[in-house]
């Protein structure tokens, strides 16, 4: 018998006090919201939590689970999250040019990569959680 395998993602919409969205610009995707690969043995919500810092600098609360998409083809679940800013200070990694904080108009001009902007969209609309999709 062989066990499926699988990649588990986490990825969460940020917020800081003013309501602007935390972005990095990755090497390969350009802008995006933070997150990565959940690590064996660490819980989901810690391991958002510890991709947001590593990539942003930033510390977070999480504040809701909003969703998850499933791609069968590459057999990823990705996780999504909203969450709130709680301190450190915006910088740069090996996994992000650039980061800040952006306005909600500012990041649909920004992000343009794949499907992120309907995953921001879909992360901060209230009424859609929780969410699957599958492609």
């Amino acid at each position: 018998m062989s066990f499926p395998k699988h990649s588990l993602s986490a990825g969460a919409v940020v917020l800081n006090e003013e309501g602007k969205i935390l972005l990095i610009k990755g090497p390969r995707r350009g802008w995006e919201f933070p997150g990565g690969i959940i690590e064996n043995g660490e819980a989901i919500q810690d391991g958002i939590i510890r991709e947001v810092k590593e990539e942003s600098g930033i510390d977070i609360e999480i504040t809701k689970f909003c969703g998850v998409y499933q791609n069968l083809n590459a057999n990823v679940c990705a996780t999504c999250w909203l969450a709130r800013s709680v301190g450190g200070e915006c910088r740069t990694s090996s996994e992000s040019l650039e980061v800040g904080f952006f306005t909600l108009e500012e990041v649909s001009e920004m992000v343009t990569w794949s499907n992120f902007k309907e995953r921001i969209y879909k992360i901060l609309n209230e009424e859609e959680h929780p969410f699957c999709v599958a492609f």
